[in-house]
């Protein structure tokens, strides 16, 4: 949960948000830019100076995490953020934690609850589940990292190898003529 903006110029986005993040140790959180460049979604959850208690849920079943918050006190469920292809390895704790940018707010955790949810897998999705060693999610496209090159042009291709060979029939030229200048450098000082 972000309770105050850091980043200036951002108009579409309401305070406080709450943003979901994987990280295999690789990312770092942006305070400068309230962790967009690696946010997975998220949504606006007023929760300050309220008189009643706000609940958040986070699942993950079957690759999907899925969080929902209650911040009306009316015992209702809303959707925040809906996430496919999420790979989690096993064995890992779960935890809570508070880093702040600029500004601050305090948010107290009353409690944290656990349960392990039992879900009909087939032998080749309780193998895929196994092999999970890092938390990943598929198809995942972060807007601070780069797009991929887009392939080459045929004509593209062409110039650039035409140019390399002309290139290095140039370099070939001009070492065969230093070599024989050396050859008969070294010829003179025999004679």
């Amino acid at each position: 949960v972000d309770t105050y903006p850091n980043e200036e110029k951002q108009q579409e986005r309401v305070f406080p948000y709450i943003s979901a993040m994987v990280n295999n140790g690789s990312l770092t959180y942006d305070h400068d830019r309230d962790g967009r460049p690696t946010e997975l979604g998220g949504c606006t959850a007023m929760v300050r100076n309220l008189d009643h208690d706000t609940f958040l849920v986070i699942r993950y079943v079957k690759r999907r995490l899925t969080v929902m918050i209650d911040i009306d006190g009316k015992h209702e469920w809303r959707d925040c953020i809906d996430v496919p292809g999420v790979r989690l390895p096993r064995g890992y704790y779960f935890g809570t934690s508070s880093v702040t940018g600029d500004l601050s707010d305090n948010h107290d955790i009353i409690s944290l609850k656990l349960f392990q949810l039992t879900v009909e897998r087939t032998p080749e999705e309780e193998k895929r589940d196994r092999e999970v060693f890092l938390p990943v999610v598929d198809n995942l496209r972060l807007p601070g990292l780069e797009a991929p090159l887009e392939p080459m042009s045929g004509l593209a291709l062409f110039l650039i190898v035409f140019f390399s060979l002309v290139a290095l029939v140039f370099a070939i030229v001009i070492g065969v003529i230093v070599y024989n200048k050396w050859q008969e450098q070294s010829r003179k000082h025999f004679y």
